[in-house]
């Protein structure tokens, strides 16, 4: 591995990198069908909307018949299997398009009940299990409840069965792992959650939060049988081009609902300019699965790498992925500073800046991150992140291309040597 003409790396630590990469070569050749398939499949995506230069054009004011932002729709509904999508650059953010979601079909006096433990930490305050008097789905009288996963982190499937009934609006599922160590949600397990919710109720509107899972397999929720999904453009559906936005994938009748929630009831879909930011969209639309999976192979990089030095990884190199996520148990908080000040020296952007831990908004302790990003906060480019709590895990993800993330990697590796933290 020939880095170090440009970079002062140790040799034991290359070498390292090497045994790891030929380790990592079962589960690349996996990930490399999975980009295949993905990339044919946005391919017949492309063709079947029939997108053309035209569609890149910029509207204006309301926006009325802007054909390339009808269009994007099509792209994305059939690249994710959905019989339609909403896609909008003015999603701000993904808790932002989950928040459309929820607030576009639930209504007062709706039940709402998550399969898989407790949100990420930014839900929490939508759904009202945080904060008051901002007017949270529980403010608006939505009522919530969740059912705890298994001491092993799995999903109970058992009590889903002894809990959901008709009186359920919506189910909940989050397919990545936030800030926690249980496993993200692979299509098999989701599709068995399905199943389970079906056999007690066929009312119940079956969403997803499928932020980080997009394209990491070849199926998508809404194709084994799940009506909504949602997730941020600058995030795995983006591929890395996307500036903004997000998108929210499902059930027909049910985006018009979303739709009337992020415009206006009655107008929905049929406004809104795009400002020119439609061909950014549909460049970052066909670039997603390979970025992804080029996320994939970072991620299993710096598994085996870690694993090899001692930390506990999870998942596991050679483990079956649901996300892009991997998570590393650094042990204390200098390990995790160290490591994060490495990831950030292999960025493109900013990488002379080191990160130190702050208070960030809807988190309860401080969080570093590591994001030397061309998007602010996009974490399909190489980035770490974690809040300073116990057990000191960081949660790595993103790389615009393996070469690059795999650098980024073993430079976090080299900055924990270099502050003693690991001995090689």
């Amino acid at each position: 591995m020939q880095v170090h003409s440009f970079f002062n790396i140790d040799e034991k630590l290359l070498k390292l990198a090497d045994e790891a990469e030929i380790e990592a070569a079962e589960a690349f050749s996996e990930i490399n069908r999975i980009q295949r398939y993905n990339q044919q499949k946005m391919q017949a995506a492309f063709t079947n909307a029939g997108v053309s230069e035209s569609h890149f054009i910029a509207s204006t004011g309301y926006g009325y018949g802007d054909r390339g932002r009808d269009v994007l729709d099509e792209v994305y509904a059939f690249a994710l299997g959905a019989e339609d999508a909403l896609v909008r650059h003015n999603f701000v953010s993904g808790t932002h398009t989950l928040t459309v979601a929820l607030f576009g079909v639930l209504r007062p006096g709706d039940k709402m009940i998550s399969v898989t433990g407790r949100p990420y930490d930014t839900i929490q305050g939508v759904i009202g299990i945080t904060g008051s008097g901002m007017g949270s789905l529980k403010e608006f009288g939505v009522e919530y409840s969740e059912i705890d996963l298994k001491e092993d982190g799995t999903v109970d499937l058992e009590a889903i069965k002894n809990t959901v009934d008709d009186s359920y609006k919506m189910v909940y599922i989050q397919r990545s792992r936030g800030y926690s160590l249980r496993p993200s949600l692979r299509i098999k397990e989701i599709e068995a959650i399905v199943k389970t919710v079906r056999s007690k109720t066929k009312k119940a509107i079956i969403m997803v939060d499928n932020c980080y899972g997009e394209f990491t397999e070849l199926l998508e929720p809404t194709e084994v049988g799940c009506d909504m999904m949602a997730g941020s453009l600058i995030k795995n559906a983006g591929g890395g081009i996307a500036p903004t936005g997000g998108y929210i994938a499902g059930r027909r009748d049910l985006i018009e609902l979303c739709s009337y929630r992020l415009t206006t009831p009655g107008t929905g879909k049929e406004i809104g300019c795009t400002l020119g930011n439609n061909r950014e969209l549909f460049m970052g639309a066909f670039n997603a699965p390979n970025v992804t999976g080029e996320a994939m192979k970072v991620a299993v990089f710096a598994s085996a790498l870690f694993k090899k030095l001692g930390y506990e990884v999870t998942p596991e190199p050679n483990e079956k992925r649901g996300d892009i996520i991997q998570a590393i148990k650094l042990q204390n908080p200098d390990a995790l500073i160290a490591f994060c000040r490495g990831i950030q020296k292999g960025a493109p952007v900013d990488s002379f800046v080191a990160p130190e831990p702050a208070p960030m908004p809807g988190y309860d302790s401080e969080v570093i991150m590591a994001a030397g990003a061309f998007t602010l906060g996009a974490s399909i480019e190489l980035s770490a992140d974690a809040p300073l709590r116990e057990p000191y895990a960081v949660w790595l993800q993103g790389g615009l291309n393996y070469n690059s993330g795999n650098l980024g990697v073993i430079l976090a590796a080299q900055q924990m040597a270099d502050m003693g933290i690991i001995k090689l």
